[in-house]
């Protein structure tokens, strides 16, 4: 019996060039790989028809019959062969029109065939022309003798003759190789338990199935098991996490925190808002190491709760550092944390890259000193040069941003790591956060604060742009100020800008100085031009902001009400619902309107339309969810995190709240998974992940 971990040039058929270009194109190098390469779709061929009860249906059908005659028959150039096929119940035709000499000579008369093809009709009589054909007798000694696979291929593959058909042949020998010796990775008990087959049967019948059933069984318990250890692994690590990673504990609520929430709170917080602050004083509280996610929309209140934290760790004699994706991001935050402690002593600072050296080293010592409280900034956090006197939290703005490598750069400042708040306002969908964040704790918060009016969305043509022009300069007259964003392709900055100043000159022309002042923002900008325009829009010297997506986070002007997103096409669900949310921070009616071409792809005409109805960040995400697949949401592809190989988190949810809870009920019942009858399970865990770092260190 081959062992499953050799190289594939141990299958029949497998010669060293082959080897190479399946490894090149498929990543397919051990026997393992190619048993684990699963076809993406079946032709079925479990259904024979008899010639009496085919239909005008243009579908692809197969018979058992014989030929009884052969024609060749002239035509304008070169001529076609037809053949009279006949069952017990009726008579069809089978038409070749190329090579139509060495089919003439390879064909059998009256003996049994089993033909397979698209169905053509003309005047009530069938035809299917270039059949698939093989002789009964044949077909019967086949493995698979129904449903055909189909597997993935590239143009490489094909120009090299390597086709559907010859993987299929590869495996089957791997099959026969093997001969049914393939060990299991589930306990009996555990199989039982759920229901499922057994692996060998599901690893013959995900390929060779028999029937519909036979394949719906095979993909159900693959797919539990991949989706079942993806969550063991999270599972695992939250327990262990909760059971030995201690914490520090922030024992007392003390005086800064008190005097914030009784004095200085500038509004009654929501009770969403007061949950999730009972959800992390109840972590901190306890001596065990906080990892909890916030997940909250644009403008629903993550940095008071981030700040109320902070005043936490100080009371309790700890440092706080609050880290954000870009500079101005991270000023946005210091600005806006600074104003709320103007009267108090707490020592705030903002460390960013255009910090210049003499401050960067005033900030190196208080940090090590333990005179700075707060700490807010850029990946510039992270150099070796910030040493804290006691991080006690460390809160992340938007973390899909950072690598992970430099996330546990952060955790290494410290002798234990510190309490880690992870904050978002991209909505993530319940079964990518069970996928991706399932070893995190998860706190929402749900409602906006009471005064906040619903920004109302329009989608308008490139067309209608006069009217648009006009109710801006309407706006524009009522004292408000206005956003118009272009989209940002990585691909062309070049583009990008001319799309930009296109856009800026038209926009001066229909808005002329004096009466109108407009700001520019872009990303070739020097970062103090940058600010010097933001500036002007903040103070209000400015009425129209014409920029590219960096205010997609970081600005808060409350004063501006209007949002008009150009070529909103070409941008995604989750960046249209972030830049929605640059407006409506005031107690005006403010406005969305979505700019585009006519000619709309379906997918485009799906996120403008669900922008138009819904302005809930989760229905959005799901949407989103369903658009791009769960590998380009929350950059979980360049994490590898969901490189799953059959399991799709979107449209197999209900198997991934089973495998998740099966696997909360085993690890509950043996956490270490040392139980004789859950050996199998441990063997396959720890196999899995010495193999792929089972999906790394995911949050």
């Amino acid at each position: 019996m081959i062992n499953l971990n050799k190289p594939i040039t141990y299958i029949k058929g497998v010669t060293a060039n082959r080897a190479a270009l399946l490894y090149q194109e498929l990543q397919i190098k051990t026997c393992a790989d190619l048993l684990h390469f699963f076809p993406y779709r079946y032709i079925d061929k479990t259904q024979f028809y008899k010639i009496q009860q085919l239909q005008n249906s243009n579908a692809e059908v197969q018979v058992i019959g014989r030929i009884t005659h052969l024609k060749t028959v002239k035509q304008q150039r070169g001529s076609r062969l037809v053949a009279t096929f006949i069952d017990e119940t009726g008579s069809m035709e089978l038409v070749w029109f190329k090579g139509a000499k060495w089919i003439k000579d390879s064909l059998k008369v009256n003996v049994p065939y089993v033909i397979y093809g698209k169905l053509n009709s003309f005047n009530n009589s069938f035809s299917i022309p270039h059949p698939e054909m093989e002789l009964l007798l044949e077909y019967k000694k086949k493995v698979q003798t129904a449903m055909q696979p189909v597997y993935s291929s590239t143009e490489n593959l094909a120009n090299k003759n390597i086709s559907n058909k010859v993987i299929r042949t590869l495996i089957q020998n791997l099959f026969i190789e093997i001969d049914g010796r393939i060990s299991e990775s589930l306990s009996e008990v555990f199989i039982n338990q759920y229901g499922l087959i057994s692996k060998k049967e599901a690893l013959l019948n995900i390929h060779f199935p028999k029937s519909q059933e036979n394949l719906a069984k095979a993909q159900y318990r693959l797919k539990f098991e991949e989706l079942f250890f993806i969550q063991l692994q999270l599972i695992r690590k939250k327990l262990i996490r909760k059971s030995k990673l201690k914490g520090y504990s922030f024992e007392k609520v003390g005086e800064k925190f008190n005097d914030f929430y009784t004095n200085k709170l500038p509004f009654e917080l929501t009770n969403a808002q007061k949950r999730v602050l009972k959800e992390i004083r109840k972590d901190v509280a306890i001596g065990i190491h906080m990892n909890r996610l916030l997940q909250g929309d644009v403008g629903s209140g993550k940095t008071i709760v981030a700040l109320l934290t902070m005043l936490l760790a100080i009371d309790n004699g700890f440092q706080a550092c609050l880290m954000a994706p870009t500079e101005i991001l991270a000023s946005q935050h210091y600005n806006a944390i600074s104003d709320l402690l103007k009267d108090s002593d707490m020592n705030v600072a903002l460390l960013t890259g255009s910090v210049k050296a003499k401050k960067r080293r005033e900030i190196h010592q208080q940090l090590e000193n333990g005179t700075l409280n707060i700490l807010i900034g850029t990946h510039a956090l992270l150099e070796d040069k910030v040493i804290f006197n006691n991080l006690g939290i460390a809160i992340i703005d938007e973390q899909h941003r950072f690598g992970v490598a430099q996330r546990s750069k952060m955790w290494k400042k410290n002798e234990l790591p510190p309490h880690v708040l992870v904050m978002t306002a991209t909505p993530i969908p319940r079964t990518l956060a069970m996928s991706v964040y399932g070893d995190l704790d998860i706190s929402v918060i749900d409602e906006l604060p009471p005064g906040r009016k619903e920004v109302k969305t329009v989608h308008r043509f490139d067309s209608n742009r006069l009217a648009v022009f006009k109710f801006l300069k309407d706006e524009i007259a009522k004292g408000r100020q206005v956003y118009v964003v272009y989209p940002l392709i990585q691909e062309s900055a070049a583009m990008d800008y001319k799309d930009l100043i296109d856009g800026y000159e038209s926009i001066s022309r229909d808005f002329p100085m004096p009466e109108y002042q407009i700001s520019i923002v872009h990303g070739k900008m020097k970062p103090a031009d940058k600010e010097y325009e933001m500036q002007r829009f903040v103070k209000g010297e400015t009425q129209i902001m014409v920029a590219t997506t960096v205010i997609e986070v970081g600005v808060n002007v409350p004063n501006a009400s209007v949002m008009v997103i150009e070529s909103s096409e070409r941008f995604g669900l989750s960046q249209l619902h972030q830049l929605r949310g640059r407006v409506g921070r005031g107690a005006d009616q403010s406005y969305c309107v979505l700019l585009s071409d006519v000619k709309l792809s379906a997918d485009a005409k799906t996120r403008l339309k669900t922008m138009v109805e819904t302005s809930d960040g989760f229905k959005i995400a799901e949407v989103d969810l369903k658009l791009r697949g769960p590998g380009n949401i929350m950059g979980t592809q360049q994490s590898g995190v969901l490189n799953l190989k059959i399991a799709d988190v979107v449209k197999d949810t209900s198997i991934l709240v089973t495998a998740r809870n099966a696997a909360i009920d085993l690890l509950t019942d043996d956490s270490n998974l040392s139980k004789p009858e859950n050996s199998i399970i441990l063997n396959s865990y720890t196999n899995l992940q010495k193999k792929s770092g089972l999906w790394a260190n995911i949050s």
